[in-house]
């Protein structure tokens, strides 16, 4: 989690209009940089990537994605391509992945389309019990234009940090076989695991949300938090590829872990250190991991001493991933 940053938009130019037009990318750019696709408008901002403006019923406005695409990309009209969704995390946006990691270099000679959705200002891709439906966005809405416009295969995997593991756990166990691999960075595999509720509220809170609008009340609504919880689908990431990590933080328990708590629910959930705020969400992914071995699924975990919820850790954990991700898409490492 971390603080949104002020990202310029760079507007269409003639070269992102004849580049796209060569690429084929979303059709024949017209208009207003208007697709015939999908009605999505293109931003070129490299050589491979872009940013798409997504018009979204399910979110009810237009919703920005950032797309990769292989280096071979126009030299190989004729193939589809896998995909790798990347999740950004809470108090972020969807240019994380590229504004924190060389996640454009580190792709550049690998033959899949890298994919951030807009996740929202909580980065928690669910249905909201009274608002947008980041569920429906990310799953059925972003695919579809990818494969209509961009040649995306059906072949999928999806990585996350924070609220964006959380996403990339749920997406995964709440519909099975829509992914071939999963990974989740510092996420929140299991919502209802003691102090969760309350750190999932602050989050929603920071972002002047009413927290009631996520899942609704923890108790009185149990069952709406328990169903879009990861945990309680775990049995259906069976044969799927995962990757699961966090670190135990900077705190050692007992007070100083009530301390922090303390600090979340009065609104200072911005102000912990990346080490505290570590040490709180740590037992999400811990009773998770459990959980998975009590069920007999396998899943690569490295749950490492020390650490913080923070890029430094998240960009080392996602090349240690790499394997499990790239054997799932049908990729060398």
């Amino acid at each position: 989690m971390s603080d949104r940053p002020s990202v310029p938009r760079p507007g269409l130019s003639r070269r992102t209009l004849t580049k796209a037009a060569a690429l084929g990318l979303a059709g024949v750019l017209t208009g207003a940089g208007r697709a015939s696709a999908a009605d999505v408008t293109v931003t070129q901002l490299g050589s491979r990537t872009y940013d798409l403006s997504v018009p979204s019923a399910a979110l009810g406005r237009t919703a920005p994605v950032r797309i990769i695409l292989p280096s071979s990309y126009a030299a190989r009209p004729d193939r589809t391509w896998p995909v790798l969704y990347l999740l950004h995390g809470a108090h972020d946006d969807y240019t994380s992945w590229t504004r924190e990691t060389d996640i454009e270099t580190f792709t550049a000679n690998r033959d899949l389309i890298v994919a951030m959705p807009d996740g929202g200002p909580t980065g928690i891709p669910t249905r909201w019990k009274t608002g947008a439906d980041y569920e429906t966005f990310q799953l059925q809405e972003v695919p579809a234009v990818l494969r209509s416009g961009y040649r995306a295969s059906t072949v999928q995997a999806v990585a996350g940090v924070s609220t964006g593991g959380y996403g990339a756990m749920a997406h995964a166990a709440r519909h099975p076989g829509t992914f071939v691999a999963a990974a989740s960075y510092s996420g929140i595999p299991d919502t209802t695991e003691t102090t969760m509720p309350t750190i999932i509220e602050a989050i929603v809170g920071r972002e002047s949300l009413n927290p009631l609008s996520l899942w609704g009340e923890p108790t009185l609504d149990a069952a709406t938090w328990q169903d879009f919880n990861p945990l309680t689908h775990a049995s259906a990431l069976r044969g799927t590829a995962l990757y699961i990590s966090v670190g135990s933080g900077s705190l050692n328990g007992g007070l100083a872990a009530l301390i922090a708590l303390a600090q979340v629910i009065g609104g200072g959930i911005g102000a912990l250190l990346p080490g505290v705020l570590e040490s709180l969400v740590a037992p999400s992914t811990q009773t998770f991991v459990t959980a998975l071995g009590q069920l007999g699924i396998p899943a690569t975990q490295h749950l490492y001493q020390g650490g913080g919820h923070q890029w430094s850790d998240w960009k080392r954990e996602f090349t240690t991933s790499w394997p499990v991700v790239a054997e799932a898409l049908g990729l060398p490492v």
